[in-house]
């Protein structure tokens, strides 16, 4: 009998194709929605976070959990009201689903919930950080502390858990890549800033497969960093896009404050960088990265 997996935040640009994978691996999946939407081939619950309502049978038919909900981090400028609604959207879900788990009696073997690689700071130049480096102090970091205590509940639960600290997802529907390769092919590509900052980056397909390992293989415990293993310069990012797309560089670097003054203080997502290692995967897991190579990643998702 296939075993049923529950996503939050299944019908964004990772859950849809998440999605996908876990049905070809033969896992039932069902989703925890806001909208009665009835997908093809998935089970929909309804949940309302801000009044704290959740459908039970999502807890109780659930054998695995993948919680992905969450306001994105840069989809507009970080107002008061803008801030509030990004953390709230990640401790008020984790809260509810660790309130369900608790209330109901459930069959649930595993929980893997997302983190962001925010954790360590927006920018924190190129010195090399693992799962135990302290965190950042900045808004990013103090949000991605908040929502991986809030995950610790479910731990608490005697369920075991695994946060996936993920960073920037290469994805052709969705996230930076496309919002970096549109100036290239128009033959506006040019580094940002200083192009030295580090953008720590995985294929989405083996972010994916990242969340189907962790899901049966019960040696996955804790943080793990869901980053490839060679982290790259803005700049390289940029020129390796123009080579991967045929197209030139011919422009100088965008300067930092022009991006400051279009994006205010979320200007850090793009102005900030981090040099992050997959340590924990690296040395105690024998996953293997289908994309580990940069080239071969954009040439995958853009050709």
């Amino acid at each position: 009998m296939s075993q049923t997996v529950l996503i939050t935040g299944g019908t964004g640009s990772i859950g849809r194709r998440l999605t996908q994978v876990l049905r070809q691996q033969g896992f039932q999946i069902s989703l925890l929605s806001r909208s009665d939407k009835q997908i093809p081939d998935v089970t929909v619950y309804q949940w309302d976070i801000k009044k704290g309502a959740i459908d039970p049978k999502a807890i109780t038919t659930a054998d695995y959990i993948i919680h992905l909900a969450g306001e994105g981090i840069a989809d507009s400028r970080w107002t008061d009201t803008r801030k509030d609604e990004i953390l709230g959207s990640r401790l008020q879900s984790t809260e509810l689903l660790a309130k369900a788990l608790k209330e109901h009696p459930n069959k649930v073997k595993a929980f893997i919930g997302a983190s962001a690689i925010g954790y360590y700071g927006g920018d924190t130049d190129d010195r090399p950080l693992t799962e135990t480096t302290v965190a950042g102090t900045d808004f990013l970091a103090q949000v991605v502390r908040a929502w991986e205590r809030s995950e610790d509940r479910i731990a608490a639960l005697g369920i075991r858990t695994v946060k996936f600290r993920i960073g920037v997802v290469l994805m052709t529907d969705g996230g930076a890549l496309p919002k970096l390769a549109q100036p290239v092919r128009l033959g506006a590509g040019a580094p940002i800033g200083s192009g030295q900052q580090y953008i720590s980056w995985i294929h989405l397909d083996d972010l994916c497969r990242l969340f189907s390992t962790a899901l049966t293989d019960d040696t996955w415990q804790g943080v793990y960093n869901a980053v490839a293993p060679n982290p790259v310069t803005n700049e390289t990012m940029t020129r390796t896009i123009a080579n991967v797309l045929h197209r030139p560089m011919l422009l100088p670097n965008i300067p930092t404050f022009a991006i400051k003054l279009l994006y205010g203080e979320m200007a850090i997502v793009v102005t900030g960088g981090n040099y992050v290692l997959n340590k924990r995967i690296a040395e105690e897991t024998s996953f293997n990265y289908k994309f580990s190579d940069l080239t071969n990643a954009l040439e995958d998702l853009l050709k």
